[in-house]
């Protein structure tokens, strides 16, 4: 069973303060969470990858207790969006805007 619930009733409006648009810090949430998910998926890869093996024999393959709890730890964190958003709502999360560059400098 979870430790936190999956389903949080978020407050639009402290979303939508800190860039004064709710689509920009949307946008700025997911970008952080796509990151986050990326860091987990390579960290948890690096892990499991000590326990491949080169066998493709499915009578060979037999279940490692180490691999297991690693997999149901990573199974347990909370999902890379409710860190995103809890890093953004506490001011945690850096982020800038791209500024519009003339197409015509003269």
């Amino acid at each position: 069973m979870a430790t936190q619930p999956s389903i949080i009733t978020r407050d639009l409006d402290k979303i939508y303060e800190p860039t004064g648009n709710l689509y920009e810090s949307i946008v700025v949430i997911s970008q952080r969470a796509r990151q986050i998910a990326s860091n987990l998926k390579e960290e948890l890869n690096g892990k499991l990858s000590e326990f491949a093996t080169t066998v493709d024999n499915l009578e060979e393959v037999f279940e490692n207790r180490e691999q297991i709890e690693i997999s149901r730890f990573y199974e347990r964190m909370p999902k890379p969006t409710t860190s995103a958003i809890e890093e953004f709502l506490e001011g945690r999360l850096m982020y800038r805007r791209r500024t519009e560059v003339p197409a015509n400098p003269e």
